[in-house]
């Protein structure tokens, strides 16, 4: 692990407990938002960081292979987890610094993304509000690289505390370090240089610039100024626009289980989407800063005629193709294969392979 700086490890709210929450034979379908079912053999209770070095230290666990659970919104569970679930519950918020260009705030690895966008609005430190209700935790944040609406998870990250699942150490890993991509970092990568199964995120650090500027240009918000006549909205504003979008075409996993955008919006040259164009002109696309253009994944797959279809109990959101649900009762293998079937007909049509988002375990 590249280390950049050591940090003495932060505990606000922490438990104060020296013993490891230990539990075997866990049920793991209300800890996946798509409420698939499968058991965790052994499940640890991550409370504040030194919960990990307590794992590392500890005779049997330590040298188990693990894997690292947050609110579970992006994995389609297919079995039963043998290695050792450490299921993330670390808490805090809090203003950490601010500076004349920035305020950086600091939020536990267990704290629901949505919740800390809400709180950080409504306690003034805006910039996040382009993000508002997407699901999962701040520490899977920069992971996937979470985006929305314009705005990139590395578009405000300051730092991630870690720790070291070999050494236990905590190390804070600066933003420049994380190899951000399109829902692609460091944290996901195998291959050298790559910290995936090497460590846990525990904290993450984001700065907020000042003075805050909206991010606007993306169509549905541009349709929200349009039909409210608000040209210069406030964060609230976005926040609450953002807020009625989602709600309006993307599940509740509390009603419906899903994990989400379930495709990753594929990224062509100018000569695909020329290409795609030339056969299917309605298709919808977004020019790339770098000249690349980003294809509309969900329009894809409702032009090859998928929304609202069903594989056993998993099925295409009726009002959004980008979403695979469950319909009640639905496993793992039966999402694995109306994605797989999905590709494969999107494949067909338009020769592009679409990239699935969630962790297939």
């Amino acid at each position: 692990m590249q280390e950049q700086a050591v940090n003495p490890p932060s505990e606000p709210n922490k438990p104060g407990s020296q013993e490891l929450l230990l539990e075997s034979s866990v049920n793991l379908k209300p800890f996946n938002t798509f409420g698939l079912p499968a058991t965790a053999h052994c499940l640890v209770r991550i409370r504040e960081a030194a919960d990990v070095r307590r794992v590392v230290d500890h005779p049997k666990l330590g040298r188990a292979p693990k894997f690292i659970l947050g609110g579970g919104s992006n994995i389609v569970l297919t079995k039963d987890i043998e290695a050792v679930v450490l299921k993330m519950e670390i808490p805090g918020l809090r203003l950490l610094e601010e500076r004349d260009d920035a305020w950086i705030i600091e939020a536990g690895a267990g704290v629901s993304w949505h919740a800390l966008v809400q709180w950080s609005v409504e306690a003034g430190y805006p910039g996040l509000e382009n993000m508002a209700l997407i699901p999962g935790t701040v520490g899977a944040s920069p992971v996937q690289n979470i985006g929305a609406y314009g705005l990139e998870l590395k578009d405000r990250l300051d730092s991630v505390e870690v720790v070291d699942l070999t050494t236990g150490r905590t190390v804070l890993l600066p933003a420049s370090v994380c190899q951000f991509g399109y829902r692609d970092s460091v944290f996901k990568q195998t291959g050298p240089g790559g910290l995936a199964g090497k460590c846990v995120i525990t904290r993450v650090r984001l700065a907020l610039p000042k003075p805050w500027r909206p991010v606007l240009g993306y169509l549905e918000l541009e349709r929200k100024m349009a039909e409210t006549g608000i040209s210069q909205p406030t964060s609230r504003q976005i926040f609450d626009w953002v807020c009625q979008i989602r709600r309006a075409k993307l599940p509740d996993p509390a009603v419906i289980g899903n994990a989400g955008s379930f495709f990753k919006n594929p990224v062509v040259t100018l000569e695909q989407c020329r290409d795609i164009i030339g056969r299917d002109p309605g298709i919808v696309h977004y020019p790339m800063p770098d000249g690349a253009i980003k294809l509309a994944a969900g329009w894809m797959i409702d032009a090859c005629g998928w929304k609202g279809k069903t594989v056993g109990g998993a099925g295409v959101y009726e009002k959004q193709a980008l979403v695979l649900v469950n319909r009640g009762e639905a496993r793992g293998a039966e999402v694995v294969t109306l994605a797989r079937a999905i590709q494969e007909s999107v494949y067909g049509r338009f020769g592009i392979r679409l990239e699935s988002e969630p962790v297939m375990l």
